[in-house]
């Protein structure tokens, strides 16, 4: 009986329930409903291209091709594959698309003048020729070149001797080669019994810049163990071998030193010497097992996957070619084989706010007691940072929904590679609101924009690191430019004690983490409100005031100071010094309220030194010593560094300090210049950094 009454009163209550709900759901109207407001879903867009969208887009592969096919005509048959030339052979090194004129570029965007003839940079190794040199060309007019003509003094202020050139390949393995058949089999007994070499168990790195003065091309490299699918790069064996490969015959490449457990040996013979003679102290390195071998593979089992972005309604951007169109952003984006990522003509509703934003350089400085580490200063451009630019994985590098754009590059090898996905384009969910409020005072009601922000990105591998670059483009008009460093650590035998951890952390049984910095240097050529533009400095003071209404008591009051940086050297600020709080490029038109429009500049970057002022290599670095730097632009200054830079880093063709030349900034600001810096990051857990304008 019980049982029964429990059931009727439970069929009861939902009974109850469900009419409660369909009452609440159903009901209309009523003074003590709050107003709702709708959800409103924006239609498909409409998406319009812009007739110049070529103006910046990298070469085709047709073009590429054309080019290659006139200089093959125009500089003979002697001119070698990249992929297989000698050091001593003819060849070309790259090609890409030259940047036309800004002037002629404004002409036709803004004014419907003739479209600058489109042209082709392209660099040539003649190490053929009885003063070997490099060369660069401007190659035009494509599709169908018929000229060229020689920029290399009017870009570098003379000739670039032969001895910068960047590395190719071919030298690359070379180098390799000269080592495994001409020098390691002097010390067979050590490499067997100490490292566990076979003929195929060890691999090289290289130490950047390549010697001690202009002129020389002599590398140390390192030996680490050749562990296949995982990298090299948490696997040193403590061997490091200094070659001079200057000559340009490989026959005449010699071994200048050897070093050994923090001891210096003239050549390998020596070692062998010492070590059968039993003089000399050593550390056995076993071959690293599949399962004990250090990277980045997870050690447990991975959980749920991560939640997927989804946009239900489609997404509200559109890409064709390398233009990228939203309700609110348009932008062009090209992919330099040596500057990777870059963006051009950024409009915001309709007006252009950047003419150009790009990446000049990466630094990277280590330490360690070893000569390979204590050497090198990587400039990444010289490696290509759109060069080593690789096809991006849905859901792990851009997410699932991302457009994933192919790019095409001719360089070390003379025919055209195809890098499909190397730039992907998507919509980021910022996780906050644009803007909100919810009101309690008076009146109750609240009002919040959920916000998501354009991203177009590409990742640039370079040897152990990798860079993840980000363009974001906000719903509020601000730009920010973001670059997140990853990868494995750069790494030394640990061979001493307490001494060695002065240069980084044991991250091995026999293995330093190598300390290091990074720097990056940016290039920003804005044009705010038309290309009049004022760099303007404000702040914030307290000054004392009575209080009007009890004169007798006194206030601290904030006010705004401004300043206007009327030229170049006060426009640089260097390391140490304070950047105003506000800093912004002003135009000479106003808003409806009469202030001047303009875009405010912030750096988001941890302080740090790149190299002391006294270094031989710093004047080639000399961007480095500022946080942000605002000039003239001019067409003779377009790049703060050089490719050249890291075969022969004391003699530099462009030295950024020397554009810093006092001149007016009233109405002439071209080009914002600022670096970001990594101090001491060991790629795990780096900092993102940001800079919004």
């Amino acid at each position: 009986m019980k049982l029964k009454v429990v059931l009727v009163f439970l069929v009861l209550s939902l009974v109850t329930i469900f009419t409660l709900a369909y009452i609440l759901l159903t009901r209309q109207g009523g003074s003590s409903q709050h107003p709702r407001c709708p959800s409103v879903y924006p239609s498909a867009q409409p998406w319009t291209y812009p007739a110049q969208s070529q103006l910046f887009a990298d070469l085709s592969p047709e073009e590429l091709t054309a080019v290659m096919s006139f200089l093959a005509q125009k500089l003979g048959p002697g001119l070698v594959d990249a992929a297989q030339a000698r050091s001593s052979d003819n060849c070309v090194f790259s090609v890409e698309l030259q940047l036309p004129p800004k002037a002629a570029a404004l002409t036709h965007l803004d004014r419907g003048g003739p479209s600058p003839a489109r042209e082709a940079l392209a660099i040539i190794f003649f190490g053929g020729q009885p003063q070997p040199n490099v060369s660069e060309l401007v190659v035009g007019p494509l599709p169908h070149p018929s000229y060229m003509r020689d920029v290399t003094v009017e870009r570098h202020g003379g000739p670039l001797p032969y001895h910068r050139r960047p590395m190719l390949r071919s030298e690359l393995v070379q180098t390799w080669r000269h080592l495994k058949e001409v020098e390691l089999p002097k010390a067979p007994v050590f490499l067997a019994s100490v490292l566990n070499y076979n003929g195929s168990t060890l691999a090289p790195l290289h130490s950047s810049p390549r010697g001690l003065r202009s002129g020389d091309r002599a590398t140390w490299i390192a030996l680490y163990h050749n562990v296949s699918g995982l990298g090299i790069f948490l696997h040193p064996v403590g061997l490091e071998i200094l070659l001079d490969h200057s000559a340009l015959d490989p026959a005449r490449w010699t071994v200048q030193q050897v070093f050994y457990l923090g001891h210096y040996y003239a050549d390998l013979g020596q070692l062998e010497w010492e070590f059968k003679a039993g003089r000399l102290e050593v550390v056995r390195v076993p071959l690293p097992t599949p399962n004990g071998s250090s990277s980045l593979r997870s050690r447990i089992t991975l959980g749920p996957l991560p939640p997927l972005h989804f946009s239900h309604q489609g997404s509200q951007y559109s890409v064709q070619g390398n233009l990228v169109v939203s309700p609110l952003w348009t932008l062009s984006f090209g992919h330099g084989v040596f500057s990777g990522i870059r963006i051009f003509d950024v409009r915001f509703k309709g007006e252009r706010v950047a003419y150009e934003v790009s990446v000049q350089e990466c630094l990277s400085v280590y330490g360690a007691d070893s000569p390979k580490t204590m050497m090198t200063r990587y400039l990444d451009s010289s490696y290509g940072l759109g060069l080593n630019s690789r096809g991006l994985v849905r859901g792990v590098d851009c997410p699932y929904q991302a457009t994933m754009v192919d790019i095409h590059i001719l360089a070390g090898k003379g025919t055209v590679q195809l890098l499909p996905g190397a730039v992907c384009v998507f919509e980021e969910v910022q996780g906050l609101p644009l803007r909100r409020h919810h009101n309690y005072i008076e009146s109750h009601f609240y009002g919040g924009l959920a916000s998501s922000a354009l991203v177009v990105r590409s990742v640039s591998s370079v040897g152990n690191y990798d860079y993840i670059w980000d363009f974001v483009l906000h719903p509020n008009g601000a730009l920010e430019g973001r670059v997140h460093a990853t990868g494995y650590v750069n790494t030394a035998f640990l061979s001493g004690g307490a001494e060695s951890l002065l240069f980084g952390n044991r991250v091995g049984e026999r293995v330093l983490g190598a300390v290091h910095t990074h720097a990056f240097h940016f290039k920003l050529d804005l044009d705010v409100a038309g290309l009049k533009n004022w760099v303007v400095a404000e702040d914030v003071v307290f000054k004392p005031v009575a209080v009007p209404w009890s004169p007798e008591h006194q206030l601290q009051r904030p006010q705004l100071t401004r300043q206007v940086l009327r030229r170049e050297d006060l426009a640089a600020f260097s390391w140490g010094s304070p950047l105003p709080r506000y800093l912004y490029l002003a135009s000479n038109q106003t808003n409806a309220w009469g202030h001047q429009r303009g875009y405010r500049i912030q750096i988001h970057s941890p302080p740090g030194i790149h190299m002391p002022l006294e270094s031989s290599m710093e004047r080639a670095l000399s961007w480095g010593r500022y946080q942000l730097v605002v000039t003239q632009r001019k067409e003779k200054e377009s790049q703060s560094s050089s490719i050249y830079f890291q075969s022969d880093i004391w003699t530099p063709s462009i030295v950024f300090a020397d554009f810093i030349n006092n001149e007016t900034l009233l109405g002439e600001v071209g080009s914002c210049r600022f670096r970001r810096a990594a101090p001491l990051c060991l790629y795990l857990g780096c900092p993102a950094f940001s800079h919004r304008l």
